[in-house]
């Protein structure tokens, strides 16, 4: 993608060309996830629930690799939309450099605290059982994901959006195809259980490095890996994690909020839990692809950003706004019609079943409001203005919704819990509108 088109060409096409692609590998990705749970689930139901309490953990290392990236993603794009393309490849090289210490450090700490995390909330041997030898092999590929998410955010700072669908694509097929297989032992292949769940899973990020490292050797890219630009540059250090870090917490804050809604539902009832792990799983359909226009639309902000075409930018975010608040509405739809044939996928438990239905009737009335809170933030951080992004995210997963879920929970029960949810949507939406006016300018 060159200069001129990524200047001049109209906004919704340019848009949809960038985003398409990302739109159709987070819908994989997110089957994915769905898929992944659906197998764990004919396990146990306490094996759901073990995947439930690994979730924010696993959530949190995926966030300091995206969050990261979002960051090498921002610079590049800026600098080469400014026209100084050895500062590019210099913020390239030096966040993939520091992404892999990331991921060492990541994959020693998460493998060592995960008895006890799990033992904070729950006393079943079991499932803490579980919880640790799914998390045991799925953390040992901590420094696969942070060298992935470094090469997609760089195909995706240049446009070269097809590659990293192509990536991502085929690591989830592979981790689909590999579950089943590895969970039951199917012909040849071992019966491994929730262990199968964990390898099928690091198989598949694998496979999705390698399409990358393939692809980067093979074909010509504007920004060049190379050691000479692993000089000392304390300066650009400090960019990439004054964009990355709140960027990471941005992403990390669900894990924190999955927690502390975890201890609360606990008082109430273990299926409550489960209920909770499954809305996770199924709200990945709907943001997911929402993050795929992110995606599209970040570079594209930056370049244009970095370019001084700040009419572009307006109208690059208006359009994203109305695309996600289309695919939210949708998501509404679906989770008002059937909430429950959803959550049967992955439980047969009755109560259960009824218990998530309802759960999600209440939380789907945040999800149109919540394209405000959702674009606004990956608008900003395509800026560089990390910090007001990471404002709106405080507010949506920790100001608003856990004081509420609390307070609520104490008069209305586990129910108070999820009309927390669409209420702390609605006020962060109110405050994302102002926070992006200010400081988008």
């Amino acid at each position: 993608m060159n200069e001129n088109f990524m200047k001049e060409e109209p906004v919704l096409p340019l848009i949809t060309a960038m985003a398409l692609p990302m739109v159709i590998s987070m819908m994989v990705n997110s089957l994915y996830n769905i898929v992944d749970s659906f197998f764990v689930a004919q396990i146990s139901e306490d094996a759901m629930t073990a995947l439930s309490l690994v979730y924010p953990v696993q959530n949190f290392i995926n966030a300091v690799s995206i969050g990261f990236g979002v960051g090498i993603n921002a610079l590049i794009a800026y600098y080469l939309g400014a026209g100084e393309g050895e500062t590019a490849n210099r913020a390239a090289v030096h966040g993939m450099a520091l992404a892999v210490l990331h991921g060492v450090v990541l994959m020693v700490g998460c493998i060592a605290i995960m008895p006890q995390f799990l033992a904070a909330f729950t006393d079943n041997a079991t499932v803490i059982d579980m919880g640790v030898r799914y998390s045991n092999i799925a953390f040992s590929f901590s420094l696969i994901i942070m060298i992935g998410l470094v090469f997609e955010k760089i195909f995706q700072a240049v446009g070269n959006m097809k590659v990293t669908m192509i990536g991502l694509m085929t690591g989830c097929i592979v981790n689909i195809i590999l579950d089943p297989l590895l969970i039951f032992g199917i012909g040849p292949f071992p019966e491994w259980g929730i262990e199968g769940a964990a390898v099928a899973t690091g198989i598949g990020q694998i496979a999705t490095l390698g399409i990358y490292l393939f692809v980067y050797k093979s074909y010509p890219l504007r920004i060049s890996l190379s050691r000479r630009y692993l000089t000392a540059n304390a300066a650009l250090d400090f960019k990439l994690y004054a964009i990355g870090i709140p960027a990471t917490l941005n992403l990390a804050l669900p894990s924190l909020l999955v927690s502390a809604l975890n201890t609360i539902l606990a008082a109430f009832s273990q299926s409550y839990i489960v209920v909770l792990g499954i809305y996770y799983k199924l709200q990945t359909f709907l943001y997911l692809p929402a993050n795929g226009i992110i995606q599209g639309m970040r570079p594209l902000i930056g370049f244009n950003y970095g370019a001084g075409e700040h009419g572009r930018v307006k109208a690059i975010y208006n359009t994203t706004l109305v695309l996600n608040a289309a695919i939210m509405l949708a998501g509404t739809a679906i989770c008002l019609l059937v909430p429950d044939v959803l959550i049967a996928m992955f439980t047969d438990n009755a109560v259960t079943v009824e218990a998530g239905a309802q759960a999600l009737r209440i939380i789907c009335a945040g999800f149109i409001v919540s394209a405000v809170s959702v674009t606004a933030c990956g608008a900003l951080e395509g800026l560089g203005k990390g910090a007001p992004s990471l404002v709106i995210s405080l507010l949506r997963y920790v100001v608003l919704i856990i004081p509420a879920a609390w307070l609520l929970s104490q008069y209305f029960g586990a129910q108070g819990v999820w009309h927390a949810f669409w209420l702390a949507e609605l006020l962060t939406a109110i405050a994302a509108h102002f926070v992006y006016r200010r400081y988008s300018k």
